[in-house]
């Protein structure tokens, strides 16, 4: 995943990735104070380094530190590719089987986690290049999110997400398909519990009409109606 690029490279240009995903950086001093994603990814090179050596009860020393310090908690053994960067940070956990690909981006609260204990397999999800995960989403699992694809925030995936596409919602659903070259717009997603509980309701108001009214007319009308609706919202949980 690194591209044969050295450790060092490695390390400026975690450094320098700040500077390219977040309009709010002002100065290098931010970047010091302001920024513990990319100290936890550094103090990760090292451990991952040492961890890949057969140090691993100090590569664990050194994330268990980083953890303290960044309230980031990533495990030595997990694979991290370039221009990765964890904005804000705070309460990201990423798994010891975990693989990320180059330029992913992570929002804060972000766990991708697993659901098996047995020792030896591949237990945490794999995000492959291009990859947006939004605040909150738990993505669990030995799963992949293919590349360019975007998980809205606070969903929890639990299926693999195809190739440039957005999921959300629990479980997360994909509900678009296609390259879309801008960064997750959350107030642009569907609430796909909304529409539902919309349908259902008009549901039962044209089942009450037909009971009360007899007028086969108005039923017939508000069936058309409500068949709108469902098209609509068939057409936002679309996989």
């Amino acid at each position: 995943m690194n591209n044969n690029i050295s450790f060092f490279q490695q390390i400026k240009e975690d450094f320098f990735m700040p500077y390219e995903c977040d309009p709010a950086i002002n100065s290098k001093l931010e970047l010091f104070f302001n920024y513990p994603g990319v100290w936890a990814l550094i103090s990760y090179r090292i451990a991952h380094k040492l961890y890949m050596k057969n140090w691993k009860r100090l590569g664990r020393i050194i994330m268990g530190i980083s953890q303290m310090i960044t309230n980031i908690d990533i495990h030595p053994a997990c694979h991290i590719g370039r221009r990765v960067f964890i904005d804000h940070g705070t309460g990201v956990v990423i798994g010891e089987t975990a693989e990320i690909g180059n330029d992913v981006l992570i929002y804060q609260q972000v766990t991708l986690g697993g659901v098996n204990l047995e020792k030896g397999i591949k237990r945490h999800p794999t995000l492959e290049d291009g990859v947006v995960v939004g605040g909150g989403a738990k993505v669990l699992g030995n799963i992949t999110i293919g590349k360019n694809s975007k998980i809205g925030a606070n969903s929890v995936v639990i299926h693999n997400v195809p190739e440039e596409s957005t999921a959300i919602g629990i479980p997360a659903r994909v509900i678009e398909k296609g390259r879309d070259k801008s960064q997750l717009s959350h107030n642009k997603l569907p609430d796909i519990n909304k529409e539902l509980f919309e349908y259902i309701i008009k549901r039962l108001n044209v089942l009450e009409e037909v009971f009360q009214e007899h007028d086969e007319k108005i039923v017939i009308q508000r069936d058309q109606e409500l068949e709108k609706i469902y098209k609509i919202f068939l057409k936002t949980i679309k996989e």
